[in-house]
């Protein structure tokens, strides 16, 4: 197997660039790699253009992923190996899955050495890509909940997921959950400290009562069938081609609920305004397409119940990706914090987990 792993983007050279077309292209010759740019966040994300003489079958630009050179992120991400996560992902599961995906060239994993994920450059095949702030209208939210539909239906409530996707359930995963909750207390505390009035008064005790019964709170929201979900469907992680939505970032993809991504997606991507207006609706499409795509015996009562308490992940996501620093844009994660905050005050979603 060509060796594609690299630590930082002076890393990526022709050499490299050749060993990543190597792997399915081994006539194509690299001839210069530039890089074009670099964010570093959750991970550090390099835009590369590469030179070579067969642009008709392989594109020029790419777009690569490595551990986030910022310590803060790579203390977090690290111990539940994100980045691995969706390197597992691509390889193994997204051409199962009915959602677009991005492009995938090659990606590569090892415990000691890090992950290295590489992909199509979107911005090179006319794709417009999202930001955190970004609010969607009704009619582009309703286009998100039916693709959400048709990819929580593809793997609902199947027995094969556990045998087929192990490694989504496995150690790595629990030691996400043990370490969530083990900081659960004291990063909500900062992170509402930090947010000061983006957050309501009344929600402050409620949160942390939430925080420190984090455990018995995640065992309800895990109590119904199972399904693969994104698990991190803000805005920012959306792709639009030809007004039709696509999704990036799978680091946290994992069994789940499937309403749990509808909660998140809501609560993050629209205006509180747009979000009232038209949430049940969004719920009955969300349902409706369920049906459509095989999954029989939906509740929209049922579901708008389970949809309120999942509204509380979405909302300390936001609070601890402040509370940590360097995770996202500080003017969009405060704008995610109105939104998500809103949405659980909206609907007393704390309530709704019997602690």
């Amino acid at each position: 197997m060509q060796n594609i792993l690299v630590r930082q983007p002076g890393d990526l050279t022709i050499d490299w660039a050749q060993r990543v077309v190597n792997k399915h292209y081994p006539h194509i010759i690299v001839s210069s790699v530039d890089i074009v740019s670099v964010d570093i966040g959750t991970t550090t994300r390099i835009r590369v253009k590469v030179e070579h003489n067969d642009p008709a079958i392989l594109p020029k630009n790419w777009f690569v992923k490595l551990p986030s050179m910022a310590w803060q992120a790579r203390l977090i991400t690290s111990l539940p190996r994100l980045l691995h996560t969706e390197v597992r992902f691509y390889n193994e599961v997204a051409r199962s899955v009915s959602v677009r995906v991005p492009g995938f060239l090659a990606a590569q994993s090892r415990l000691s050495r890090g992950a290295t994920l590489v992909l199509t450059d979107m911005t090179e095949i006319g794709v417009t890509l999202g930001s955190p702030g970004d609010a969607l209208t009704f009619p582009q939210a309703a286009l998100v909940v039916e693709q959400l539909a048709q990819f929580h239906a593809c793997f609902w409530n199947k027995e094969s997921l556990n045998h087929t996707y192990r490694w989504l359930a496995g150690p790595v995963r629990h030691l996400e959950d043990f370490l969530g909750t083990a900081m659960a207390v004291p990063l909500m505390k900062r992170g509402l400290h930090q947010a000061g009035e983006l957050v309501p008064s009344t929600l402050h005790a409620k949160a942390v009562h939430y925080a420190r019964h984090r455990r018995r709170a995640m065992r309800f929201l895990k109590g119904a069938p199972q399904t693969l979900v994104h698990h991190d469907c803000h805005p920012g992680n959306l792709f639009w081609k030809h007004s039709q939505p696509g999704f990036l970032d799978w680091q946290l993809v994992r069994f789940g609920e499937g309403i749990s991504d509808i909660a998140y997606f809501l609560s993050t991507s629209l205006k509180p305004e747009t979000r009232r207006l038209h949430e049940k609706e969004l719920l009955e499409i969300y349902a409706n397409s369920l049906e459509e795509n095989g999954i029989a015996d939906i509740d929209v009562n049922t579901l708008l119940q389970r949809y309120r308490a999942h509204l509380i992940y979405p909302f300390e996501a936001m609070i601890v990706t402040l509370a940590v620093g360097g995770l996202m844009n500080l003017e969009n994660n405060h704008e995610l914090i109105r939104r998500t905050a809103t949405a659980v005050e909206d609907l007393d979603a704390f309530a709704s987990i019997p602690f």
